[in-house]
């Protein structure tokens, strides 16, 4: 990394150099820095290209470009903390800033716990005087009028006549794919669209026989050097800047949906003992929806709409919907030891072992046939004695639920008390310990998994599709 030398500690600003889009080849460049330090580069590739925008589509494309360049940061940011954030190449609002701040500090809450950091009053983004235009942030290959800053003090976005269309976000697990269906007997059209080079993915991506858009994501490589140097490293809000890059997708594209597939249950973390809710999705819960789909259209596009189609469902009301078809069973995976940045390594699409596999077991057991589940992963997690811990956490009994993207404890209770009345199911290992030890300390009615199942009215879903999709997920 030439001659500077990155020490963490005496590092005193994290800068955001300048960000650019090449419409002609479909490439967006990230560009980050720490203090006078060498430039780290992130590329976001868009296939298509050469793309041709008109002044007001390349005038909100530089809005989200920024935008992008402002949450995909937390990468970085994060390996140093420094005290002082600048931002070289344009102005923010105060909105903007208090969006940022609102996202690093909550998305970066289990890196900070499990660095033992504070970061309550650390992250400020700089509300600057409007300046003139720096040529090095805009969209190059468009019209002479959209070059150039938009600068903060422009007035709210408006529309921009985007076409009704939906860039649907998967991940190759059962959530993704119960949203795709959903939307798919609906009539609405979509493409069903990833970030970053999964074969599992792509795979699971060609089974549902729509049209694809694979986005390219490549993270500066220095950050793996500075992580070998003693960077700060943990979690980021990962779901924050795939949404990030979806809407700046959109813009480009000309389309007026991002749809993710968040269900309510994400908005609950875990409850650490003397350390309060810390929640490892908390860019996939409602706070992040609701605050990012509202900035999207007051600073980007009027009549672009940011969703999760499965807000208003719980984890269990979700596997209840994925259990009515079997098509995407020898396809889809929810395991996360399948997916790591430096590229997935999987042997198999279940490892069995790790809270996703242990979660997503327990949750579809109660709509799944027990033949059909065992099928799907490879054998019955729930009759094995050496999984107990990790059930148990998943109970929050004895422990508090995992880190990772899992539902809430009272419905990880409420399914295993459902087995529990299951003659296919009350002799497992698991459940018959759960029905002996655990369901007797517990209320009759917190087991209750009927409650759990109905839906919640808070959601951004485009009003006459909720009310198409209210009847279809209530069933």
């Amino acid at each position: 990394m030439s001659d500077w030398v990155f020490d963490r500690d005496a590092i005193r600003a994290f800068r955001f150099v300048r960000c650019g889009f090449d419409a002609a080849t479909g490439v967006a460049r990230l560009v980050y820095a720490f203090d006078d330090g060498p430039e780290l580069v992130e590329t976001v590739t868009l296939p298509g290209a050469p793309f041709a925008l008109d002044d007001a589509q390349a005038a909100a494309a530089t809005r989200a470009l920024q935008l992008l360049h402002l949450i995909a940061g937390v990468s970085y940011y994060k390996a140093a903390i420094p005290q002082e954030i600048r931002i070289d190449g344009y102005d923010i609002d105060a909105a903007t800033a208090a969006l940022l701040e609102t996202v690093y500090l909550n998305g970066l809450g289990e890196f900070a716990y499990r660095n033992g950091l504070s970061l309550q009053g650390r992250i400020k983004f700089p509300v600057a005087r409007v300046s003139e235009a720096h040529p090095g942030n805009q969209v190059a290959g468009t019209p002479d009028a959209a070059v150039g800053l938009v600068r903060a003090t422009e007035a709210a976005a408006k529309p921009l006549g985007l076409r009704v269309h939906a860039l649907v976000a998967i991940g190759g697990g059962k959530d993704s794919l119960v949203s795709i269906e959903a939307l798919r007997a609906e009539g609405v059209a979509q493409t069903v669209t990833w970030i970053g080079g999964s074969q599992l993915i792509a795979a699971c991506a060609a089974h549902t026989g729509l049209p694809t858009l694979n986005i390219g994501r490549q993270l500066a490589p220095q950050l793996f050097d500075l992580n070998r140097l003693g960077a700060w490293n943990g979690h980021i809000p990962v779901t924050a800047v795939n949404s990030a890059i979806m809407a700046f997708a959109a813009v480009v594209l000309g389309v007026d949906q991002v749809v993710f597939s968040n269900e309510r249950s994400a908005s609950y973390g875990s409850i650490i003992p003397g350390t309060g809710e810390v929640n490892h999705q908390w860019s996939k819960g409602w706070a992040f929806e609701s605050a990012f789909g509202a900035h999207l259209q007051s600073h980007v596009a009027a009549d672009l709409q940011y969703y999760s189609l499965l807000r208003p469902l719980s984890e269990l009301a979700v596997a209840r919907q994925f259990a009515k078809t079997d098509r995407y069973d020898a396809h889809f995976s929810s395991c996360n030891r399948n997916f790591h940045i430096l590229g997935e390594r999987p042997t198999s699409r279940w490892c069995g072992v790790c809270p996703k596999c242990h979660f997503v077991f327990l949750a579809l057991a109660p709509f799944v046939p027990k033949v059909r589940l065992v099928g799907i992963v490879g054998r019955n997690l729930l009759d094995d004695p050496a999984q107990t811990a990790g059930f148990d956490a998943l109970l929050e009994y004895q422990d508090h639920k995992p880190f990772e993207c899992v539902g809430e404890g009272r419905e990880s209770r409420a399914a295993m008390a459902a087995l529990a009345q299951r003659p296919e199911w009350r002799e497992d290992a698991l459940v018959a310990r759960f029905a002996r030890e655990i369901a007797p300390q517990l209320q009759a009615e917190d087991l209750r998994i009927e409650p759990l199942l109905e839906l919640d009215e808070e959601q951004r879903i485009p009003a006459a599709l909720w009310d198409r999709l209210r009847l279809r997920f209530a069933d």
